[in-house]
């Protein structure tokens, strides 16, 4: 990510409190733990389930600074930075489902992963989708037509898993819509069955997350570090907050579905969770607290990604009858501090000794940029 001097560093900050954040409710060493850690199990919402939608919206708001530099190249140029962008973070999170490209099978011997049995859509390969075509929509459409879409993908998405489905897990119109475009094999089986929280039909409304990342941003660097500012973003984050709750009661807030109340409702607590950040660092100057959250925010996708791939390298290794993974957590963590609270100590272990990486990142003044 780009230190560029005119970059609010409250952006920079929110950024790294979601990094840290997401390691954290990834890589927990058990799921009997507190219930905020873990997501609702369909219709609902906890801490955890906010991490994506923010991650998103914080997508929008390094777009909001670096689509007029991209646009300002011309035509060929922006297209080309947008599409290639977008290639690498899907290639990226493609890659990171086939990691490590070698399985054990139950007679112990290693062998290739095959391409017919690796999921396709994922995390990063969402946000690379978001990325690509809220950056098309912003830059064919300009904010007010951006906007105007958010509003029709929202209430038309409602309308498709209406018709086309139901709201349960094998019945809903994005499952269907990924069993017939990619198959079962390649998609998330985590519910027991073929259903994907990162398909490609719920994708519609997550590009909402990002595009009112972009406003946030858009609409901060217009108006100035002010209390006037501030206040706009507290009122339409209530606003936007009240609506999905509001919406819940027709259409209900579900993460895995990715259903437009959930939209509604995390946008809102974003904007206000934003807005007194920008109060607490920008206007009032607290800044003493900053530079651990600022170290994840400077290396955003490096660190992700260094944290996903050391998950799964530990859960690679065998040791006994288990992984690496297992071993660790049993033995330092849950030895003594159990289940609810080994998990999370796990966790931040993992999240921390990625923070030593960024750290160091950082003292060398390295910035993995895609």
């Amino acid at each position: 990510m780009s230190l560029n001097q005119n970059r609010y560093l409250s952006l920079d900050v929110f950024r790294g409190m979601d990094v840290a954040l997401m390691i954290t409710v990834n890589s927990l060493g058990s799921s009997h733990t507190y219930s905020p850690l873990l997501h609702a199990q369909w219709h609902g919402f906890t801490l955890t389930d906010l991490v994506f939608p923010t991650f998103l919206f914080v997508v929008g708001n390094a777009m909001s600074f670096s689509q007029a530099k991209y646009e300002a190249d011309g035509e060929a140029s922006f297209l080309k930075k947008v599409f290639t962008r977008f290639v690498i973070i899907f290639l990226l999170g493609y890659l990171m489902y086939w990691f490590p490209f070698f399985a054990q099978g139950e007679s112990g011997e290693w062998h290739f992963k095959p391409f017919s049995d690796t999921r396709i859509f994922g995390v990063l390969q969402r946000i690379a989708l978001c990325y690509l075509f809220a950056s098309l929509i912003i830059h064919y459409f300009k904010i007010k037509g951006a906007l105007l879409f958010s509003l029709f993908a929202l209430v038309a998405y409602r309308i498709i898993l209406s018709v086309f489905g139901d709201l349960s897990v094998e019945g809903n119109a994005g499952t269907k819509l990924d069993l017939w475009l990619v198959g079962a094999s390649h998609m998330y089986h985590g519910e027991g069955v073929a259903f994907d929280p990162e398909g490609l039909l719920s994708t519609l409304p997550a590009m909402v997350n990002v595009i009112a990342g972009y406003a946030a941003g858009l609409f901060l660097q217009r108006s100035g570090k002010n209390y006037e500012t501030i206040a706009k973003l507290l009122m339409v984050g209530a606003v936007l907050l009240l609506c999905g709750v509001w919406w819940d009661l027709l259409f209900p807030i579900n993460k895995k579905l990715w259903t437009s109340s959930y939209v509604l409702l995390t946008v809102g607590i974003q904007m206000i969770v934003l807005s007194i950040l920008v109060f607490i660092i920008e206007i009032a100057g607290k800044k003493n607290w900053t530079y651990f959250f600022e170290v994840f925010g400077r290396n955003t996708l490096f660190i992700y990604l260094l944290s996903e791939l050391f998950v799964i390298a530990m859960y690679t290794i065998p040791v006994g009858e288990g992984s690496l993974y297992g071993w660790i957590y049993i033995h330092f963590f849950q030895s003594w501090a159990g289940d609810y609270n080994g998990s999370p100590l796990f966790a931040i272990w993992v999240m921390l000794t990625c923070w030593v990486a960024g750290y160091l990142l950082d003292k060398k003044k390295i910035y993995v940029k895609v």
